[in-house]
């Protein structure tokens, strides 16, 4: 049967991987709405091969360059933060959502109130508003379907089971490019080295991310809003292959474990096809020819993020939106060559420290409100 399709995020690399996984599979897809930040004429060539019915641009600045690629068609189209929740409100079988940063936090709501099946890539819609985010999931009985390797290793490995039985879920992490550098090593490293991730391939700030380790904290407060079994039951471990994506260990010390090839498009085809299973076109996962797997603790003096990322989501309120907010900041400085790789988790931790947190979030305004606040401190704390 087809099933209707929104896809926030068209053109990034989430994007890209559910669009070659529809694109072997037509007949099971109907294309809805396709989104992009800009890249107009990126999203109009997508938008004209998979047919869709609407193509949106957040940036109403690139509306016009849009319009001009798709006059004719009888493609449908739209500009700004409103349209995007405009579209995602649309009714389908299922929204991908795959908007970086903050910008996703609207649409993804949008799609949660009308009741919808998400299949959710954002990490900033439960690292900064969990708790809101999830509250409204539960009033409006949407559904959740965790998009990240991790979280989607966790999902298929629960499989329905209860959570309390539940002992233990542990988060693997490869430990980035830069795992094995001493301190001396990382505090000269360059956002070139930082971005050449050994196993998978992503964009240059989740890339960052996984370099300081940040990427694990974050995916420990979104384990934390999926999975609820309470922070002392959640864990991380390096383990450099990516093979195991994440385990679940059950009160009977059963131990399941989902294993994979390092590519996207596995949880996506989980998230596409769920409940059942789809094709994909990568290579069956040859144990053998990887020979071993190796697991380590986390080094939380070289790498303090998931420190910080831990405190902050035992803290609540306030902390893990300011915490992302300061991150996003300090990488983008790394990034431009502002400051040096070790910088990035200092300068959260300082705009942590420094913060006057307001009060938990009650609302999705709340929550930009002090993503807001967190960006304007760390920016602050850059200047100094």
């Amino acid at each position: 049967m087809t099933r209707s399709l929104t896809l926030l995020g068209a053109t990034g690399s989430i994007g890209a991987s559910t669009l070659d996984l529809v694109r072997r599979n037509r007949d099971d897809w109907r294309v809805e709405t396709l989104t992009a930040n800009c890249s107009a004429a990126e999203l109009a060539a997508l938008a004209r091969e998979f047919d869709a019915k609407l193509a949106v641009v957040g940036d109403e600045g690139c509306l016009a360059e849009l319009r001009d690629a798709l006059d004719g068609t009888g493609i449908e189209t739209a500009g700004g933060a409103h349209a995007l929740c405009e579209a995602t409100a649309r009714p389908v079988d299922l929204t991908i959502a795959a908007i970086v940063g903050c910008a996703g936090l609207a649409p993804v709501m949008a799609a949660i109130e009308r009741g919808g099946t998400i299949a959710l890539a954002n990490k900033e819609a439960l690292v900064s508003a969990g708790e809101v985010m999830t509250a409204a999931v539960a009033q409006h009985g949407a559904t959740l379907l965790p998009t990240d390797s991790e979280h989607n290793a966790i999902f298929q490995c629960l499989a329905g089971s209860d959570l309390s039985d539940v002992a233990r879920i542990t988060l693997t992490a490869s430990g980035g490019p830069l795992r094995t550098w001493s301190a001396e090593q990382l505090d000269a490293a360059t956002p070139e080295q930082a971005v050449a991730h050994p196993n998978w391939s992503m964009g240059a700030k989740i890339s960052v991310d996984s370099a300081t380790m940040m990427n694990k904290g974050l995916e420990y407060i979104e384990a934390h809003h999926l999975f609820p079994v309470g922070l002392e039951r959640l864990h991380i471990v390096i383990h450099p292959q990516s093979v195991i994506h994440s385990m679940v260990e059950y009160r009977d010390r059963s131990t399941l474990a989902q294993l994979g090839p390092s590519d996207m498009r596995v949880p996506i085809a989980s998230c596409l096809a769920w409940p059942q299973r789809m094709e994909t076109p990568l290579e069956p996962l040859n144990l053998a020819a990887i020979g071993e797997l190796t697991f380590f603790e986390p080094d939380e003096a070289r790498f303090p993020a998931t420190r910080l990322a831990r405190e902050a989501i035992a803290a609540g309120g306030s902390a893990p939106a300011t915490l992302n907010a300061a991150n996003e900041i300090a990488v983008a400085a790394f990034l431009s060559g502002q400051i040096a790789f070790t910088r990035i988790a200092a300068v959260v931790e300082e705009t942590l420290q420094a913060s006057n947190l307001p009060p938990r979030p009650q609302t999705l305004d709340e929550v930009l409100s002090v993503d807001a606040a967190g960006r304007r401190q760390a920016r602050e704390i850059l200047e100094r």
